[in-house]
């Protein structure tokens, strides 16, 4: 294993370091906690954003904390979903007398612990917290992180959409409606080259063939729908377009496509991708009114990608063109 790290345990805590040392004029770090925040929140009369996870999904969540997006992000050991207790932190923390959500991806432990939190600060402290499960990932129905199906790509676009509509002043109730109808719209497809190294374990998740893919992939390296022999781009392309396509009925919508790399795969090869994608989407008749290409949720350094579609209306796209002003997404400001 090679790594650019001092200690794999100490690699989350030096990360956030590192982010602050970045950062500070947009975010501020909760060191003990290992919580990121907005810096200028809690924002009166605002929705409190939150979200987390496990860490090795970057940008994705701390990435994300800022003007237009969210208001805290709670950063587990890598993989490792956060605790009860940092979630309850910052619920407390980025409540601005309007309410929080709590963004959550549809994995076991994450759901589990933003329940817990919730209860936590609403007893504790009459915080009103509301939650949003993102389950976009059509591979497979249930997997070994999850009841259900993962959230993968959904969670970056609801994000940013989401925190567009916080930012307008939209109330707690608006914000979930608009959240569960974002996720309502969006699936999710990934495939991987290579499996990803956790660093304190020190070697590949799985074994993969220098000659196979994992089509259906998980985040975390979850296996997918198939293991198969490497394919040119155009084929992968639609292996990961048409299961979308069959899941839910984009005709006559217009979308929002991501084309998402996993940590180790080049710009060049995603726009490569995106172009295949295009070319599927063009032939189908679904127009794409925005785009996102780059790598926003990651898995390490496994090599390869992911597509999420999301249809779109003149809101959300109102809502995708409003200022954003994170470390890891950054427009129109």
């Amino acid at each position: 294993m090679k790594k650019l790290i001092n200690d794999a345990a100490d690699v989350v805590a030096e990360s956030l370091l590192g982010i602050e040392a970045a950062h500070s004029d947009r975010v501020r770090v909760d060191h003990e906690n290992k919580i990121i925040y907005r810096k200028d929140s809690p924002v009166s009369g605002k929705v409190g954003l939150i979200s987390g996870g496990g860490s090795g999904h970057e940008p994705m969540h701390g990435g994300f904390v800022g003007m237009g997006m969210l208001d805290a992000a709670c950063c587990g050991e890598v993989f490792t979903s956060p605790v009860p207790d940092q979630m309850m932190a910052a619920t407390v923390a980025v409540d601005g007398g309007a309410g929080v959500l709590h963004i959550v991806k549809n994995y076991t432990g994450d759901v589990m612990n933003f329940e817990m939190a919730a209860e936590m600060a609403a007893a504790d402290s009459g915080v009103r917290v509301e939650s949003v499960v993102t389950d976009d990932d059509v591979a497979v129905q249930d997997s070994l992180w999850t009841a259900g199906r993962r959230g993968v790509g959904v969670t970056v676009l609801l994000e940013k959409l989401v925190g567009a509509a916080a930012e307008e002043g939209r109330d707690l109730d608006a914000i979930v409606d608009l959240a569960k109808k974002i996720n309502g719209q969006g699936r999710s497809m990934g495939m991987a080259l290579t499996s990803c190294t956790v660093p304190a374990a020190g070697k590949p998740t799985f074994d993969i063939g220098d000659l196979e893919m994992e089509v259906g992939v998980g985040i975390h390296g979850e296996p997918g729908r198939h293991r198969l022999p490497i394919a040119p781009a155009k084929d992968i392309a639609a292996m990961l377009v048409e299961p979308i396509l069959a899941d839910l009925d984009y005709s006559g919508a217009p979308v929002i496509a991501f084309m998402n790399g996993l940590g180790g795969t080049p710009l060049i090869e995603l726009y490569l991708m995106y172009n295949e994608v295009a070319k599927l989407l063009g032939k189908a008749g679904i127009p794409i009114a925005r785009n996102l290409v780059g790598n926003y949720i990651t898995s390490l350094d496994m090599a390869g990608c992911s597509v999420t579609l999301l249809k779109a209306d003149d809101d959300l796209l109102k809502l995708w063109d409003a200022p954003v002003n994170t470390p890891g997404l950054r427009w129109g400001c």
